[in-house]
């Protein structure tokens, strides 16, 4: 009858955590010498040593030497930093519970700290150190050759992210990738399965094909889009998640308007992998290193200045004179430090590009006493989740250092639903931080929406204007910002700061000016590519900016020869001309677009590519099905009709109607040449061409 394994004993873990920690700290110190410095004998040692290595904790290899005892090397392996995470929070944990019971019996009352389980609130010191994923540099060095000989996962950019928040302590108390009872309880009541309050899952989403190739228990390593390793994860959980259940949850909508939820279904992963993550480095940024801090590089720098009480301002736009205002009120109201703390991880498509916004950030700082006001920039990939992501911003502050948090009017909203509506009210993000504020662990300093008072001079809450009959209220919105930079409009003082509104002329000159993206989809045989070479000559002879043709067999031709057409095929065909296009648009250029492009949802990822650096403006060449089966000279309908050709769009496969093209052209009883100066017309409305 076999043996009834045994649970460790406190003390076998903690000497195991001492031996992994030693370990990583000093990998090629002698055994005498571990064995003194983890404070147990060299027999103990060797048995524990042996046990670790068949755990596959730790890695031994032979080295050259007189000294027997010295004759094996031992190095902490993926799984020992993983498990020495685990036991460091359980060691903590012990301790800490130890403490509470000796503080109630001197003082008889208990220390008035929280479980430990609720790590959020641990830290009652805002500027003590948290804890890092990160293994010790030489340890990391080891590891690096370790896991290139791992299953390897590139990274998307929202991954890498979320990545470098984990290892880093900004995603405290999380420990890698949710599991999927994690994953769970975050999606239904905003708790990890410990009950702790976290409100965003954090997911590695993968292909169904990788995750297919992996065993549970397996070591993976986590990439970069240059290969570079990051870091290690051991999967622990692989399952397929309900991604409407998720959006309905998370986001209040399985609305694919909602840019996280479009994401969910159209970009992520279908399956989820979970489990703890080691950390071997940072992600690289080349770009304004020095505003860059880790959580603990603050907490450092604030206990450096003397700083107790820190109010962090949470932007993904360019600072205006309106938030200003808003941050100096906040700062007095909180009687704190300021931390312009913004965005420059992935925000909401259309955005102004974080290259720009921390310019603006940057021109405008000396208009802060720099005495009290510091910046720094946050790698987060926001999910524009309104009230969830308030919460979750808060706990990420906290974990920075911080004590207060400004949330202002319609936090982290993403805008308006399919129906025209926001997605949030205006203030749901401000309830429900108020509701787990204490758990939070940080200070919320509510503000309203700030309005400019002429008569006054100065900016007030608009809510809180008693005279409003009597005064003369004023504001720009971020629309007619944008409509007033795109056509070159003044831009009062009153509104923003000369040095901001240089900085956004620099990058978006007025329209007539920039470049930009006519992308014509429609059924094949629909006149698409004739219209297409009309607009092509006509806007050469214009003049001005170089125009270039991205016609669909072209381009098939010249850079998707090697494509086939299967759904995921014509989808790669359509993101390389949108890729290309968006390169032109970028550089000033004019890209005349002219594929079938049938779905939808590539269409929208094509939009999004282009509109970060000019217009884009979708023609929808309705030519009906059966006009284009006339016209067939290729005799391509009829091949496809018979079965000869799978998955023809408008007969075998299906094609996803524009609901709402800037412009849609009929041709069936139009000349070409009247389309195209349709199209002309269109974009002189737009202010893209002169008149």
């Amino acid at each position: 009858m076999p043996a009834t394994p045994t649970t460790p004993s406190h003390e076998d873990e903690d000497l195991l955590f001492r031996i992994l920690s030693q370990l990583d700290k000093a990998p090629d110190a002698s055994q005498r010498a571990t064995a003194a410095a983890v404070g147990t004998s060299l027999g103990r040692l060797n048995a524990q040593l042996r046990a670790a290595a068949e755990a596959g904790l730790v890695k031994v290899s032979e080295r050259a030497g007189p000294d027997k005892r010295q004759r094996f090397a031992y190095a902490l392996t993926t799984r020992g930093a993983a498990e020495k995470i685990r036991l460091t929070d359980q060691f903590l944990a012990r301790k800490f519970a130890e403490y509470d019971a000796l503080h109630a019996e001197l003082t008889g009352t208990t220390s008035g700290l929280v479980p430990f389980k609720y790590r959020t609130k641990l830290m009652q010191n805002n500027l003590a150190p948290i804890p890092e994923l990160y293994v010790s540099y030489d340890s990391a060095q080891k590891l690096k050759v370790e896991a290139a000989e791992l299953k390897s996962h590139d990274l998307s950019p929202r991954q890498i992210c979320d990545l470098e928040l984990l290892m880093n302590g900004g995603f405290n108390p999380l420990k890698g990738f949710l599991n999927e009872a994690d994953y769970n309880g975050v999606v239904d009541t905003m708790r990890l399965a410990d009950g702790t309050l976290w409100p965003m899952p954090i997911t590695l989403d993968v292909s169904e094909d990788f995750a297919a190739s992996l065993e549970i228990g397996e070591d993976i390593a986590l990439r970069d889009q240059e290969g570079v390793i990051l870091g290690t994860m051991t999967v622990t959980d692989r399952w397929e998640p309900n991604k409407s259940h998720e959006a309905e949850k998370v986001f209040g909508a399985d609305d694919d308007a909602h840019p996280a939820v479009n994401y969910l279904h159209n970009t992520a992963g279908k399956i989820y992998l979970g489990g703890p993550v080691t950390g071997i480095q940072q992600p690289v940024h080349y770009d304004f290193r020095g505003r860059r801090d880790t959580p603990n590089e603050l907490r450092a720098y604030f206990r450096k200045l003397g700083w107790r009480r820190i109010v962090a301002f949470q932007t993904r736009n360019p600072l205006h004179r309106a938030h200003q205002e808003l941050t100096f009120r906040a700062a007095r109201e909180a009687q704190a430090n300021l931390l312009i703390h913004p965005v420059v991880g992935m925000t909401k498509p259309g955005d102004v590009d974080h290259f720009t916004r921390v310019r603006c950030y940057e021109a405008v700082l000396d208009k802060y006493p720099a005495a009290t006001t510091s910046m720094s920039l946050l790698n987060l990939a926001m999910r524009m989740a309104g009230p969830r992501e308030a919460v979750w911003h808060g706990l990420i502050r906290k974990n920075h250092g911080c004590t207060h948090f400004i949330v202002g009017r319609d936090h982290a909203g993403p805008g308006k639903n399919s129906a025209g509506e926001d997605f949030y009210g205006a203030y749901d993000a401000q309830d429900l931080f108020r509701e787990h504020q204490e758990e939070i662990g940080i200070e919320m300093v509510d503000f309203k929406h700030m309005v400019y008072v002429q008569e006054r001079a100065q900016y007030e809450p608009n809510d809180e204007i008693e005279d409003r009959d009597n005064v003369t209220i004023l504001n720009i919105s971020g629309t007619e910002l944008r409509r007033r930079l795109a056509e070159g409009l003044e831009i009062p003082e009153w509104f923003s700061f000369p040095e901001v509104v240089n900085e956004l002329r620099k990058t978006k000159p007025p329209r007539s000016k920039q470049g930009f993206t006519v992308f014509f989809t429609g059924f094949s045989g629909s006149g698409k590519s004739t219209i297409a070479n009309a607009l092509m000559v006509k806007l050469m002879e214009m003049g001005g900016r170089p125009v270039t043709l991205l016609d669909g067999d072209i381009v098939r031709k010249n850079l998707s020869s090697e494509l086939g057409f299967s759904k995921e095929h014509r989808d790669l065909n359509i993101r390389r001309i949108g890729y290309v296009a968006s390169e032109i648009t970028k550089n000033g250029g004019i890209a005349i677009c002219a594929p079938i492009a049938p779905y939808a949802t590539t269409r929208r990822a094509v939009r999004e590519d282009v509109e970060q650096f000019g217009a884009f403006l979708e023609v929808h060449v309705a030519t009906s099905i059966e006009e284009c089966e006339r016209r067939d000279r290729k005799g391509l309908y009829k091949l496809a009709r018979e079965g000869k050709i799978k998955e023809f769009t408008g007969i075998s496969d299906p094609y996803d109607v524009p609901t709402d093209p800037e412009l849609r052209v009929e041709t069936e009883n139009v000349d070409v040449d009247n389309c195209a100066h349709q199209v002309l017309l269109k974009l002189e409305n737009m202010g893209l061409i002169a008149g």
